[in-house]
Protein backbone atom coordinates (compact mmCIF):
# COMPACT_ATOMS: atom_id res chain seq x y z
CA UNK A 1 0.00 0.00 0.00
CA UNK A 2 1.52 3.08 -0.94
CA UNK A 3 1.90 6.00 1.39
CA UNK A 4 3.80 9.53 1.77
CA UNK A 5 5.45 10.17 4.68
CA UNK A 6 6.30 13.95 5.59
CA UNK A 7 9.21 13.96 8.28
CA UNK A 8 9.62 17.47 10.20
CA UNK A 9 9.73 19.16 6.74
CA UNK A 10 9.19 23.31 6.68
CA UNK A 11 9.22 25.68 3.81
CA UNK A 12 10.15 29.20 3.51
CA UNK A 13 10.26 31.80 0.23
CA UNK A 14 12.82 34.13 1.86
CA UNK A 15 11.67 35.41 4.97
CA UNK A 16 8.13 34.04 4.76
CA UNK A 17 7.73 30.84 6.45
CA UNK A 18 5.19 29.03 4.60
CA UNK A 19 5.48 25.28 5.97
CA UNK A 20 7.01 24.84 9.45
CA UNK A 21 8.08 21.38 10.53
CA UNK A 22 5.43 19.75 9.65
CA UNK A 23 5.17 15.51 10.21
CA UNK A 24 2.31 13.63 8.86
CA UNK A 25 2.05 10.27 6.78
CA UNK A 26 -0.84 9.85 3.83
CA UNK A 27 -1.88 6.56 3.40
CA UNK A 28 -4.50 4.35 1.39
CA UNK A 29 -7.97 5.73 1.63
CA UNK A 30 -8.91 9.58 1.28
CA UNK A 31 -7.91 12.43 3.55
CA UNK A 32 -8.56 15.50 3.69
CA UNK A 33 -6.26 18.33 4.16
CA UNK A 34 -7.99 21.13 6.02
CA UNK A 35 -7.01 24.45 6.83
CA UNK A 36 -8.03 28.22 6.31
CA UNK A 37 -6.41 30.19 3.08
CA UNK A 38 -3.34 30.63 2.93
CA UNK A 39 -2.57 28.19 6.12
CA UNK A 40 0.32 26.61 3.54
CA UNK A 41 -2.37 23.24 2.27
CA UNK A 42 -1.01 24.50 -1.67
CA UNK A 43 3.04 24.24 -0.31
CA UNK A 44 2.50 20.90 1.54
CA UNK A 45 1.03 19.30 -1.80
CA UNK A 46 3.81 20.74 -4.24
CA UNK A 47 6.18 19.84 -2.27
CA UNK A 48 4.12 15.90 -2.07
CA UNK A 49 4.00 15.93 -6.00
CA UNK A 50 7.90 16.77 -6.51
CA UNK A 51 7.25 20.11 -7.52
CA UNK A 52 8.44 22.09 -4.71
CA UNK A 53 11.58 21.16 -2.61
CA UNK A 54 11.50 21.43 1.35
CA UNK A 55 13.58 23.64 2.96
CA UNK A 56 14.47 21.40 5.88
CA UNK A 57 12.78 17.91 6.86
CA UNK A 58 12.24 14.86 3.97
CA UNK A 59 9.18 14.30 1.87
CA UNK A 60 9.02 10.25 0.72
CA UNK A 61 7.09 8.10 -0.98
CA UNK A 62 6.77 4.71 0.30
CA UNK A 63 10.28 5.14 1.41
CA UNK A 64 12.18 6.90 -1.40
CA UNK A 65 12.83 10.35 -1.46
CA UNK A 66 10.53 12.54 -3.65
CA UNK A 67 12.17 15.64 -4.95
CA UNK A 68 14.46 15.08 -7.61
CA UNK A 69 13.23 11.35 -8.08
CA UNK A 70 11.26 11.63 -12.16
CA UNK A 71 10.13 7.92 -11.79
CA UNK A 72 8.07 9.38 -8.37
CA UNK A 73 6.05 10.78 -11.15
CA UNK A 74 4.40 7.68 -12.70
CA UNK A 75 2.57 6.79 -9.29
CA UNK A 76 1.31 10.42 -8.58
CA UNK A 77 -1.33 12.29 -10.18
CA UNK A 78 -1.78 16.23 -9.56
CA UNK A 79 -4.65 18.08 -10.11
CA UNK A 80 -3.26 21.60 -8.95
CA UNK A 81 -5.37 24.60 -7.88
CA UNK A 82 -4.22 27.28 -10.34
CA UNK A 83 -6.00 27.98 -13.13
CA UNK A 84 -3.18 28.50 -15.77
CA UNK A 85 -3.80 26.07 -18.88
CA UNK A 86 -3.61 25.65 -22.54
CA UNK A 87 -6.81 27.17 -23.32
CA UNK A 88 -5.67 27.02 -26.95
CA UNK A 89 -6.12 23.25 -27.04
CA UNK A 90 -9.26 21.04 -26.52
CA UNK A 91 -9.65 19.05 -23.51
CA UNK A 92 -9.06 16.26 -25.53
CA UNK A 93 -5.90 17.19 -26.87
CA UNK A 94 -4.89 18.96 -23.22
CA UNK A 95 -5.56 15.53 -21.62
CA UNK A 96 -3.64 13.01 -24.70
CA UNK A 97 -0.57 15.19 -24.38
CA UNK A 98 -0.02 14.58 -20.69
CA UNK A 99 -0.77 10.69 -21.48
CA UNK A 100 1.86 11.00 -23.83
CA UNK A 101 4.29 12.32 -21.67
CA UNK A 102 3.80 8.69 -19.80
CA UNK A 103 4.26 7.04 -22.99
CA UNK A 104 0.33 5.98 -23.15
CA UNK A 105 -1.73 6.69 -26.41
CA UNK A 106 -5.44 8.07 -27.11
CA UNK A 107 -7.07 5.03 -25.38
CA UNK A 108 -5.92 6.24 -21.94
CA UNK A 109 -6.75 9.70 -22.80
CA UNK A 110 -10.39 8.28 -23.96
CA UNK A 111 -10.81 6.51 -20.62
CA UNK A 112 -9.84 9.38 -17.84
CA UNK A 113 -11.59 12.04 -19.90
CA UNK A 114 -14.68 8.88 -19.53
CA UNK A 115 -13.75 8.60 -16.10
CA UNK A 116 -14.54 12.58 -14.79
CA UNK A 117 -17.18 12.53 -17.80
CA UNK A 118 -16.21 14.72 -20.17
CA UNK A 119 -16.72 12.87 -23.50
CA UNK A 120 -19.74 15.41 -24.58
CA UNK A 121 -16.77 18.55 -24.23
CA UNK A 122 -13.53 17.07 -25.57
CA UNK A 123 -13.13 18.42 -28.66
CA UNK A 124 -14.46 22.06 -27.55
CA UNK A 125 -11.48 24.63 -26.75
CA UNK A 126 -10.24 24.70 -22.91
CA UNK A 127 -10.85 28.69 -23.36
CA UNK A 128 -14.55 27.85 -23.86
CA UNK A 129 -14.80 25.87 -20.31
CA UNK A 130 -16.19 26.98 -17.25
CA UNK A 131 -14.40 26.59 -14.34
CA UNK A 132 -15.94 23.37 -13.09
CA UNK A 133 -15.25 22.09 -16.65
CA UNK A 134 -11.79 22.89 -16.40
CA UNK A 135 -11.70 21.20 -12.78
CA UNK A 136 -12.51 18.18 -13.97
CA UNK A 137 -10.24 17.79 -17.36
CA UNK A 138 -7.51 18.30 -15.04
CA UNK A 139 -9.07 16.18 -12.62
CA UNK A 140 -8.45 13.77 -15.99
CA UNK A 141 -5.13 14.88 -16.82
CA UNK A 142 -4.10 13.66 -13.39
CA UNK A 143 -5.74 10.31 -13.91
CA UNK A 144 -4.51 9.52 -17.20
CA UNK A 145 -1.40 7.08 -16.04
CA UNK A 146 -3.87 5.47 -13.34
CA UNK A 147 -1.57 6.72 -10.37
CA UNK A 148 -1.50 5.21 -7.12
CA UNK A 149 -1.66 8.41 -5.48
CA UNK A 150 -3.81 11.19 -6.27
CA UNK A 151 -2.91 15.07 -4.66
CA UNK A 152 -5.70 17.65 -5.28
CA UNK A 153 -5.66 21.29 -4.53
CA UNK A 154 -9.49 22.84 -3.79
CA UNK A 155 -10.81 20.44 -6.75
CA UNK A 156 -14.08 21.65 -5.93
CA UNK A 157 -13.70 25.22 -6.39
CA UNK A 158 -16.15 26.34 -9.61
CA UNK A 159 -18.35 22.58 -9.56
CA UNK A 160 -21.79 22.94 -9.60
CA UNK A 161 -24.12 20.44 -7.16
CA UNK A 162 -24.10 18.05 -9.40
CA UNK A 163 -19.70 17.96 -10.55
CA UNK A 164 -19.44 18.36 -6.58
CA UNK A 165 -21.01 14.40 -6.11
CA UNK A 166 -19.97 13.43 -9.34
CA UNK A 167 -16.55 14.13 -8.19
CA UNK A 168 -17.02 12.76 -4.22
CA UNK A 169 -17.92 9.71 -5.53
CA UNK A 170 -15.46 8.90 -7.83
CA UNK A 171 -12.63 9.97 -4.93
CA UNK A 172 -14.42 7.43 -2.19
CA UNK A 173 -14.24 4.59 -5.43
CA UNK A 174 -10.70 5.59 -5.77
CA UNK A 175 -10.25 5.07 -2.04
CA UNK A 176 -12.45 2.27 -1.46
CA UNK A 177 -10.05 0.65 -4.45
CA UNK A 178 -6.80 1.16 -2.13
CA UNK A 179 -5.27 4.19 -3.84
CA UNK A 180 -4.26 7.15 -1.75
CA UNK A 181 -5.99 10.09 -2.00
CA UNK A 182 -5.53 13.56 -0.81
CA UNK A 183 -7.21 16.62 -1.39
CA UNK A 184 -7.18 19.80 0.24
CA UNK A 185 -9.93 22.31 1.50
CA UNK A 186 -10.82 25.07 3.39
CA UNK A 187 -14.47 24.18 3.72
CA UNK A 188 -15.35 21.95 6.50
CA UNK A 189 -18.70 20.75 5.09
CA UNK A 190 -16.42 19.45 2.00
CA UNK A 191 -13.91 17.96 3.78
CA UNK A 192 -16.97 16.04 6.26
CA UNK A 193 -19.49 14.61 3.52
CA UNK A 194 -15.76 12.86 2.13
CA UNK A 195 -12.94 12.28 4.21
CA UNK A 196 -13.03 10.25 7.60
CA UNK A 197 -9.08 10.91 8.23
CA UNK A 198 -8.35 14.54 8.32
CA UNK A 199 -5.29 16.98 8.67
CA UNK A 200 -5.30 20.15 10.04
CA UNK A 201 -2.77 23.09 9.56
CA UNK A 202 -2.78 26.26 11.02
CA UNK A 203 -0.42 29.36 9.14
CA UNK A 204 1.80 26.80 8.24
CA UNK A 205 1.57 24.55 11.20
CA UNK A 206 0.46 20.47 11.61
CA UNK A 207 -2.98 21.98 14.41
CA UNK A 208 -4.56 18.20 14.56
CA UNK A 209 -4.52 14.82 12.74
CA UNK A 210 -7.34 11.62 13.53
CA UNK A 211 -10.20 10.94 12.77
CA UNK A 212 -12.83 13.37 11.02
CA UNK A 213 -15.32 12.93 14.06
CA UNK A 214 -13.35 13.31 17.00
CA UNK A 215 -11.63 16.53 15.63
CA UNK A 216 -15.29 17.88 14.70
CA UNK A 217 -16.62 16.78 18.18
CA UNK A 218 -13.25 19.26 19.59
CA UNK A 219 -14.27 21.93 17.37
CA UNK A 220 -18.23 21.99 18.61
CA UNK A 221 -17.57 21.78 22.26
CA UNK A 222 -15.50 24.86 22.08
CA UNK A 223 -16.22 28.08 23.73
CA UNK A 224 -18.58 29.87 21.31
CA UNK A 225 -19.11 33.37 20.62
CA UNK A 226 -22.09 35.32 19.76
CA UNK A 227 -23.71 38.77 18.99
CA UNK A 228 -27.37 39.29 20.39
CA UNK A 229 -29.83 41.91 20.37
CA UNK A 230 -32.85 42.16 22.57
CA UNK A 231 -35.35 44.22 23.67
CA UNK A 232 -33.89 44.43 26.69
CA UNK A 233 -30.02 43.66 26.69
CA UNK A 234 -29.43 44.61 30.52
CA UNK A 235 -32.34 42.38 32.05
CA UNK A 236 -31.32 39.38 29.68
CA UNK A 237 -27.96 39.70 30.35
CA UNK A 238 -28.66 39.23 34.05
CA UNK A 239 -30.62 36.39 33.63
CA UNK A 240 -27.77 34.24 31.52
CA UNK A 241 -25.00 35.14 33.26
CA UNK A 242 -26.30 33.54 36.34
CA UNK A 243 -26.16 30.06 34.24
CA UNK A 244 -23.01 28.14 34.34
CA UNK A 245 -23.77 27.53 30.26
CA UNK A 246 -22.79 31.18 29.87
CA UNK A 247 -18.89 31.92 30.66
CA UNK A 248 -18.71 35.73 30.12
CA UNK A 249 -21.16 38.36 28.91
CA UNK A 250 -20.48 42.53 27.99
CA UNK A 251 -22.84 44.55 27.77
CA UNK A 252 -22.29 47.08 24.35
CA UNK A 253 -24.01 50.22 25.38
CA UNK A 254 -22.42 51.97 22.06
CA UNK A 255 -22.92 48.77 19.75
CA UNK A 256 -26.70 48.08 21.36
CA UNK A 257 -25.17 44.65 21.92
CA UNK A 258 -25.01 41.20 24.29
CA UNK A 259 -21.34 39.75 23.69
CA UNK A 260 -21.67 36.54 24.96
CA UNK A 261 -19.32 33.21 25.34
CA UNK A 262 -21.02 29.82 26.07
CA UNK A 263 -19.54 27.50 28.04
CA UNK A 264 -21.81 25.27 26.74
CA UNK A 265 -22.86 25.50 23.43
CA UNK A 266 -25.51 22.69 23.46
CA UNK A 267 -26.87 24.36 26.71
CA UNK A 268 -26.50 28.24 25.94
CA UNK A 269 -28.45 27.76 22.56
CA UNK A 270 -31.66 25.74 24.41
CA UNK A 271 -31.31 28.30 27.61
CA UNK A 272 -31.70 31.71 25.49
CA UNK A 273 -35.00 31.61 23.73
CA UNK A 274 -36.51 30.16 27.30
CA UNK A 275 -35.21 32.38 29.09
CA UNK A 276 -36.28 34.95 26.54
CA UNK A 277 -39.88 34.04 26.81
CA UNK A 278 -39.60 34.03 30.26
CA UNK A 279 -39.41 37.01 30.99
CA UNK A 280 -41.28 39.04 28.00
CA UNK A 281 -37.84 39.91 25.85
CA UNK A 282 -37.39 39.79 22.38
CA UNK A 283 -34.38 38.59 20.86
CA UNK A 284 -33.89 40.43 17.78
CA UNK A 285 -30.75 39.00 16.76
CA UNK A 286 -28.08 36.46 17.63
CA UNK A 287 -25.70 35.90 15.31
CA UNK A 288 -22.03 33.78 15.99
CA UNK A 289 -19.57 36.12 16.11
CA UNK A 290 -16.34 32.90 16.07
CA UNK A 291 -17.85 30.63 13.29
CA UNK A 292 -14.92 31.34 10.44
CA UNK A 293 -12.84 28.53 10.08
CA UNK A 294 -9.31 30.67 11.27
CA UNK A 295 -11.19 31.30 14.54
CA UNK A 296 -11.85 27.05 14.96
CA UNK A 297 -8.44 26.55 13.90
CA UNK A 298 -7.03 28.94 15.76
CA UNK A 299 -8.51 26.98 19.10
CA UNK A 300 -7.62 23.60 18.07
CA UNK A 301 -3.65 24.96 18.27
CA UNK A 302 -4.80 26.25 21.60
CA UNK A 303 -6.67 23.12 22.68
Amino acid sequence: MTSIEIDKVSRWFGNVVAVNDVTMRVGPGVTGLLGPNGAGKSTLIHMMAGFLAPSSGTVTLDGAAIWGNEQIYRQIGLVPEREAMYDFLTGREFVRANAELHGLGEDAAQRALATVEMEYAQDRRISTYSKGMRQRVKMASALVHDPAVLLLDEPFNGMDPRQRMQLMELLRQMGAEGRTVLFSSHILEEVEQLAAHIEVVVAGRHAASGDFRKIRRLMTNRPHRYLVRSSDDRALAAALIADPSTAGIEVDLQEGVLRIQAADFGRFTTLLPVVARARGIRLLAVSPSDESLESVFSYLVAA
